[in-house]
């Protein structure tokens, strides 16, 4: 598409680039490539269990400081984001519970469950038992 003479082309605007010149930030892509590269080979060794028991543990951690259970309750306290969190805990560890050993799933549901208390002990007007976060996958929580 031809452009006007007062619009500047690629070459002709300020910082403009030739053919013939590398790019900015080409090597460091090229970098980025080979860390990923790297990362997709590192990851496909990993097993499945550990990659799910990783993700519950960052929902766990994530769910706790939005519980208020971290070092400033006052401004980290988030209790609707609290529940999304518990709620994809739950549920992750409920479709994976049939693949999870007993070793791997009993810690995992024993922090869910202290999630769960720790939301209705937050909670300000608590959920009616078995409706609060999570609680449909887990059962009641008391």
């Amino acid at each position: 598409m031809p452009q006007s003479a007062d619009v500047p082309g690629p070459i002709d605007a300020p910082g403009g680039y030739d053919d013939d010149l590398d790019l900015p930030g080409e090597a460091e892509a090229t970098d980025s490539a080979d860390e990923v590269s790297d990362a997709v080979r590192d990851i496909a060794e990993v097993p499945a269990v550990e990659i799910i028991s990783t993700a519950a543990v960052h929902l766990m951690s994530a769910a706790a400081v939005k519980c208020g259970l971290a070092d400033d309750p006052a401004s980290q306290q988030d209790l609707d984001e609290a529940r999304k969190l518990i709620t994809a805990l739950a549920g992750l560890l409920t479709a994976a519970a049939p693949d999870l050993s007993d070793s791997h799933a009993r810690p995992l549901r024993d922090g869910l469950r202290t999630l769960q208390l720790a939301f209705r002990e937050a909670s300000p007007i608590p959920d009616a038992i078995g409706l609060g976060p999570g609680e449909k996958w887990t059962g009641p929580v008391t």
